[in-house]
């Protein structure tokens, strides 16, 4: 018993230095590269909201990241608007300047409107797809952000088991050993399965006595009103054969005695023997 439980740690904590060598989640890599190096500027980017959890934990919390990404989007906003109106100045200072200079008609700037009102709701559109998106790839990593914490909970509670499992072992081993009395009968060295089984095993065969004796019990009024009706009719019998076996003896008497009525005595004695004989087998004496 002791060999295979040893054998089975050995193997459940194989499992477990496997699972720990495992490489790290493709999160946690991008979670690390996304972490500004200079705390200083990350913290002069953040908004009011981010928490002062946040700063404890470091640059990878959500809320610390949440900050950032509202800075960055609102840098790029404006680095879009000024990239959009330098453009556009530089097109219409070429367009001014050139020679012979390039006009254009009102129908063009229509077409170019509808154009572009076409490209922006196209646009409306695929910001809608990607918000939606963001919402779903959020969602699933908030959910395994959880998971990974939940492994990684349950892998630390892994490693000690072992050795809690080995200091359990070796304290069922001392009270083994400390064990007083140690008793001769093998059936209190039982495991509890075969003890409960064992129990339930007695248990059966003291109902069954039980019944045994409940209807023995039962029986006995009946039993006591024949014995008495025997004993009433064993007393006349008694009474007869104390006469037969009192005229045996004064037959005997008198055969000894002598005289003309010998052989009628003894004819007389051998009958009552008879006779003694038969009660005695019909009374079962």
């Amino acid at each position: 018993m002791a060999h295979e439980s040893g054998s089975q740690l050995t193997t459940a904590a194989a499992a477990l230095e496997q699972l720990q060598k495992s490489p790290p989640l493709k999160l946690i890599f991008l979670a690390e590269t996304l972490a500004p190096k200079d705390n200083s500027q990350s913290a002069d980017k953040r908004t009011s909201t981010v928490s002062d959890d946040s700063e404890q934990n470091g640059d990878t919390h959500p809320a610390a990241l949440q900050a950032d990404l509202q800075h960055y989007k609102e840098l790029f906003g404006k680095l879009r608007f000024s990239y959009v109106e330098q453009v556009t100045k530089e097109k219409f200072l070429r367009g001014i300047t050139a020679d012979p200079p390039s006009l254009v008609e009102a129908t063009e700037n229509e077409a170019k409107e509808k154009d572009i009102l076409a490209l922006k709701a196209t646009l409306k559109q695929r910001k809608v797809e990607i918000a939606e998106l963001l919402q779903q790839l959020e969602a699933k990593g908030r959910e395994l952000a959880l998971r990974y914490e939940g492994v990684q909970l349950k892998t630390q509670q892994l490693a000690s088991l072992p050795v809690e499992i080995e200091g359990l072992e070796a304290n069922i081993e001392t009270l083994k050993r400390e064990q007083i009395p140690h008793s001769q009968n093998p059936e209190l060295a039982l495991p509890l399965p075969e003890t409960s089984q064992l129990v339930e095993q007695r248990e059966a065969e003291l109902t069954a006595l039980n019944a045994q004796l409940a209807k023995l019990q039962s029986s006995l009024p009946n039993r006591a009103r024949e014995l008495e009706k025997l004993e009433r009719e064993l007393k006349p019998l008694e009474t007869q054969k104390q006469g037969i076996v009192a005229a045996a003896k004064e037959a005997r008497r008198r055969k000894e005695d002598g005289g003309g009525i010998g052989d009628e005595l003894e004819e007389r004695g051998r009958w009552l023997r008879a006779s003694e004989v038969a009660l005695n087998k019909m009374l079962e004496v």
